[in-house]
């Protein structure tokens, strides 16, 4: 199975989601944490609102979380596997 590497760095998240087509969002729960982090691929998704990078990792940053990902999938393709942890948490 391919490995996947765990990171708080803006600039590789960034550049991960828009190698395959990903875009900022977010799913807003009203509690003041300014919601539910998620990356949209493809057609967007009804339930996920669509925010600018800067909202995205002030959210990221406040939530105090990190990024797990996978480059690629066991037959060499781009995956596009990815969830967020806590940051003591390990991938």
């Amino acid at each position: 199975m391919s490995s996947a590497t765990k990171t708080t760095d803006h600039d590789i998240i960034r550049e991960w989601a828009e190698q395959r087509g990903g875009r900022p969002a977010v799913i807003r729960t009203g509690d003041g944490s300014g919601g539910v982090l998620r990356l949209d691929f493809g057609e967007k998704e009804d339930a996920l609102e669509e925010i600018g990078w800067e909202e995205f990792f002030s959210i990221f940053d406040e939530a105090d979380i990190a990024f797990l990902h996978q480059e690629e999938t066991d037959n060499g393709a781009l995956s596009r596997f990815f969830k967020f942890i806590r940051q003591d948490e390990e991938g």
